[in-house]
């Protein structure tokens, strides 16, 4: 029997991250009666549609092809067609580009539609053991291990539960940069959630990073990472220079407090007197705390 096509409009469809079963019943009438999927890679939805032999046509619409591929999604939503889009896997719009589409279809009037369903975010933080009440979704961190680092600095001051993507290959880096710069708190290791080979590790970073070189590296992983305790968020004078070296080595003062002083818990006039120290520049520190 054929499926009801749905009113016209952009509709957000989750899929599953990773077992095909976690596919909900209005996922697939949706998927089944639409005009179009729109999907990050075709391959990868054919293997969702085959599945339930689901034959509506796709078209692939991702960051390298999304400026030119959007305004034609928008024109025929303007035409009154029924769109689908979903990603590889779990919420769309969940770090990719499907939020210029939406964001684009709403300005023009037209309908957006979430569907709700798997969510590789929220089934980390579901079985981490940490608090959920506050929780920041941080996405990839960048690939370069300054860059990373830097990053990693800028987040230790939130006071909420840290949520990473990272890949397996450089999953083992960013464990031991974790734990270098946030220090021993709590974290779980997620690895291909709900799959066949689904491994969820917890422990303190610093023996997540010991051992992450002895654990499988393939696959997708989220890490869930505690927010500060009280007393992590006063660094300890050592750990304070020893990160002011690293950032002295590859920038300026300035730059250098600017980046350590959210993760000590320090006043601004303390970690920029200990920096210009450290550089052996002499002159006062600034006023401001």
């Amino acid at each position: 029997m054929p499926a009801a096509r749905p009113a016209p409009g952009l509709y957000l469809v989750a899929t599953p991250i990773g077992n095909l079963g976690d596919i909900t019943l209005r996922a697939l009438e949706t998927l089944a009666g639409a005009d179009l999927i729109a999907c990050e890679d075709t391959r990868v939805t054919r293997k969702l549609t085959e599945r339930f032999a689901i034959a509506t046509p796709l078209v692939a619409y991702h960051e390298h092809n999304a400026a030119a591929m959007r305004p034609k999604l928008l024109a025929r939503l303007s035409e009154g067609a029924a769109i689908a889009l979903v990603s590889d896997a779990g919420t769309p719009l969940i770090s990719d580009p499907g939020f210029k589409l939406a964001r684009e279809a709403s300005g023009l009037g037209i309908a957006v539609t979430a569907l709700p369903g798997a969510s590789a975010v929220l089934a980390a933080l579901s079985v981490a053991g940490l608090p959920t009440d506050r929780f920041f979704f941080e996405g990839f961190l960048p690939p370069k291990t300054a860059a990373r680092r830097t990053r990693i600095a800028a987040l230790a001051g939130i006071e909420a539960t840290l949520v990473l993507f990272e890949a397996g290959a450089r999953v083992a880096a960013t464990l031991k940069d974790l734990a270098d710069i946030l220090g021993a708190r709590e974290a779980a290791v997620c690895r291909e959630l709900t799959k066949l080979h689904e491994e969820v590790r917890r422990a303190p970073l610093p023996t997540l990073a010991e051992t992450a070189s002895e654990r499988e590296t393939r696959g997708e992983f989220v890490l869930v990472i505690a927010p500060p305790s009280q007393a992590a968020r006063i660094m300890a004078d050592a750990d304070l220079d020893a990160l002011l070296r690293e950032r002295l080595g590859t920038g300026s003062v300035k730059d250098a407090v600017a980046e350590v002083l959210t993760v000590s818990g320090r006043p601004r006039r303390e970690v920029y007197a200990r920096a210009l120290k450290l550089a052996g520049r002499s002159g006062a520190a600034d006023d401001d705390d």
